[in-house]
């Protein structure tokens, strides 16, 4: 798998140089992973050089609607710039390493910043649709973990978690949403597999186990990135609730809805955050 990693690193790096005429050390250093709904915050970056991922050797192909599968190189905010359009998730059939294998091809470019984004469903009682929530911490209950197996020459066999969401892009975030008087929550994300959304138990469940909000995604990449020493900011946008005592029922379609009219906060978040960088 590692030769396949750097492999695929190397065919990106060479194409780049060819059709951009950068230099190994113009690269971008920083990455963001657009989640559902979410990846229009590409229509945002200028000077773009796309790749589908049915065109980059060894990679996954997205099959979810509203994942389009493309890796752009580009600039957002004026800073030189990865984007991930569309990811892969477990649920997809997909082993963990294959999920992850985006983020180790990273690491292999240079990346040393990673903003990652999802859809999620709120269990905190003083969240709204449209929130947007900026992960402080997370809960992986995920039944495969991504770090199985032979550990790779990136980290060590067992690193630490305690401060996996980087606390001065945290605050970095905070202080941005202030000036531009943005709402945002704080709380702590809950991994699972899916694909099927939360029962009214299981919402109530991952709230007792300290959990503000659930999703199918973020944590693989997270610990995979942390576990390569990159730096990792992530938020979730609140497009459902559950767990109250009203059951609500939730479609795919009005995911992606609620994710779309966040999207020009998150946008702005985003871009500030990445010119600061």
């Amino acid at each position: 798998m590692y030769e396949k990693i750097k492999e695929t690193a190397q065919f990106l790096r060479q194409q780049l140089q060819s059709l951009s005429a950068l230099q190994a050390d113009q690269l971008p250093t920083t990455a963001i992973v657009l989640g559902t709904g979410l990846g229009q915050l590409a229509s945002e970056i200028t000077d773009k050089t796309e790749f589908p991922y049915s065109e980059i050797p060894n990679f996954p192909v997205s099959t979810v609607e509203g994942h389009s599968g493309k890796l752009i190189f580009g600039k957002l905010g004026g800073i030189d710039i990865l984007a991930m359009q569309g990811r892969f998730h477990f649920y997809e059939g997909y082993s963990m390493k294959e999920v992850t294998f985006p983020v180790r091809v990273m690491y292999e470019l240079g990346i040393k910043t990673l903003f990652v984004s999802n859809a999620a469903g709120g269990m905190n009682p003083a969240f709204k649709i449209g929130d947007l929530m900026i992960i402080t911490d997370h809960i992986n209950l995920f039944p495969e973990h991504p770090l199985r197996g032979k550990n790779f020459p990136t980290g060590p066999r067992f690193p630490d978690m305690h401060e996996t969401y980087d606390l001065g892009l945290i605050k970095e975030a905070s202080s941005i949403a202030k000036e531009k008087k943005i709402r945002v929550t704080y709380g702590v994300y809950v991994g699972v597999q899916g694909p099927t959304f939360e029962t009214p138990a299981e919402y109530k469940m991952y709230r007792m186990l300290g959990g503000d909000a659930v999703g199918m995604s973020t944590v693989p990449e997270v610990i995979v990135a942390h576990h390569c020493g990159i730096r990792t900011f992530g938020v979730s946008v609140i497009t459902d609730l559950g767990g109250f005592d009203t059951p609500v029922e939730v479609s795919h379609e009005e995911v992606q809805e609620a994710a779309n009219k966040a999207q020009p906060l998150m946008t702005e978040i985003m871009r500030e955050m990445i010119k600061r960088s």
